[in-house]
């Protein structure tokens, strides 16, 4: 589940690191390399090893990443990061290993019929050396899933960890050297200026996590090599609740999308459209709801904290702007912040208009937005008015309903009748479109993505390429052409 990282900006580690990390980058890129034309095309057995390799890292000392984590957010909760980071994790490698045999396979095409009876076969190449830039807000499961796939298709892969998960990612790069050879897969540390130089490495190809602004940037430098991208990036993913949706259950998946990792999460609902007149019902559901899922915010282990100050004070300006506008806030539970910690109260927000930053910004906090709509259609409409969202989730039981949404709307995913869920299906591409990304992985499309797609055509000993090649003035390619066109012949 994306998250942002930074590239460019005033935050940083250090010359020192971040000059090693660089050399270390150039040093290690130039191994991969020159690894890739040792061996250009790993077999089935060497890529299953890799994959078990990778599975047994997340499986080992399951307590050390949870903790690992947690002292990176402040507070992140143990079973937030089993359920969303080390099982997703455990269960999509699990399900690479045991489908890769058939990935590899060559596939049979049809023939035109002007080649017949040549023979044509789609096979799947690796691309080389794939750069992987991970976030901060699910360090351990956006590094692993696309590595996944990055070693399924055949590659080598370098992984450039965020800054702001330290502690997390001294931990998976020690895992990570024991496990493999550098030729194989490495991590890169450092700040801003290690995270500039890496996506401006030539790449076979590479995929950020992140947030659109910096995925603009990233594409930027890429482009100087012609690097091929993957950007999973966010934005904002709407939920629209219909008249006829069970308001109870809705409410309890909405509120718990919202909440989970405290927010911080690119395919956590964004923003509610919802019946006018509904409001004051789903306010106090949700508030309810809240209550039962966080009995307590001071001290409650299941309750994740806002990573880092900076995050903090971005959520504060986001409310106190939509305050002094006249907009309406509603708390979602009657303790208040815990003193001392990073942990938010959350909140919804009523009467919004859409100049807000709370309505323009991705959120990533435990805030929410509520917009009343009077028709089904102005739901849709609001919808593509904005830019396109990495996901979309609708609450309604009518299916002439939920064909509409999803016919009208443009997203790079959807749930219907949940939220998020779209994400931990290993046979289902995950991506954005437009501002919420490019390209897409998970299961057989990852593979793909990480693969070069290579055409291939085996022509037969017989065959019509006669008709082609001069002299011509037989006329046969032309009678040959008018059978095949059915026009006249010229």
């Amino acid at each position: 589940m994306p998250g942002m990282h930074t590239v460019a900006g005033t935050a940083g580690i250090g010359g020192d690191t971040d000059g090693r990390a660089i050399a270390h980058l150039d040093r290690v890129l130039a191994l991969q390399r020159e690894a890739c034309r040792r061996v250009p095309y790993p077999e089935l057995a060497e890529r299953r090893d890799r994959l078990r390799r990778l599975l047994a890292i997340v499986q080992a000392d399951q307590a050390a990443i949870e903790t690992a984590i947690a002292a990176d957010f402040g507070q992140r909760s143990r079973d937030e990061t089993l359920a969303f980071e080390i099982l997703s994790c455990a269960l999509e490698l699990r399900h690479t290993i045991r489908h890769l045999r058939r990935w590899m396979r060559s596939e049979r095409r049809p023939v035109a019929l002007t080649s017949w009876p040549g023979r044509a076969e789609l096979i799947r190449q690796p691309l080389g050396v794939v750069g992987i830039v991970v976030p901060w807000n699910y360090p351990l499961y956006l590094a692993i899933s696309p590595l996944a796939a990055a070693l399924a298709a055949g590659n080598r892969a370098l992984v450039k960890m965020s800054e702001h998960t330290p502690r997390f990612s001294e931990l998976l790069a020690g895992r990570i050297a024991r496990a493999f050879r550098e030729d194989e897969v490495s991590v890169v540390d450092g700040g801003v200026p290690a995270a500039r130089a890496f996506v401006a490495r030539p790449f076979d190809h590479l995929l950020f996590t992140g947030s659109t602004a910096v995925g603009r940037q990233v594409m930027a430098a890429a482009a100087a090599n012609l690097t091929p991208v993957t950007l999973e990036l966010g934005g904002k993913s709407p939920v629209i609740l219909a008249d006829d949706a069970p308001l109870e259950s809705a409410v309890r998946q909405i509120v718990f999308g919202k909440l989970a990792n405290a927010g911080q999460t690119c395919v956590a609902p964004d923003y509610v459209l919802l019946p006018r007149g509904l409001e004051d019902a789903f306010l106090a559901t949700a508030k309810r709801v809240t209550m039962q899922f966080y009995p307590r915010l001071q001290g409650n282990p299941d309750y994740t904290s806002i990573v880092s100050d900076a995050q903090v004070a971005r959520l504060r300006r986001y409310v106190e702007e939509a305050r002094t506008r006249g907009a309406t806030i509603h708390p979602l539970h009657d303790e208040p912040a815990p003193e001392g910690s990073r942990q938010l109260v959350p909140l919804a927000v009523t009467g919004v208009s859409e100049d807000l930053q709370l309505m323009q910004q991705e959120i990533f906090g435990p805030l929410l937005p509520v917009v009343g709509y009077q028709r089904f259609e102005e739901a849709i409409d609001y919808v593509n008015r904005h830019p396109r969202p990495l996901a979309l989730y609708l609450f309604s039981r009518d299916r002439a309903r939920i064909d509409r949404v999803l016919r009208e709307t443009t997203s790079g995913g959807a749930v219907v009748n949940d939220v998020m869920m779209h994400v931990v299906q290993n046979d289902l591409p995950f991506g954005g479109v437009g501002p919420s990304g490019m390209g897409q992985y998970h299961g057989r499309e990852g593979f793909d993505t990480f693969s070069k797609l290579k055409g291939v055509f085996h022509q037969s000993r017989i065959n019509g390429g006669s008709l082609l090649r001069p002299p011509r003035d037989n006329g046969r390619l032309r009678r040959v052409a008018q059978w095949l066109t059915g026009r006249p012949g010229g």
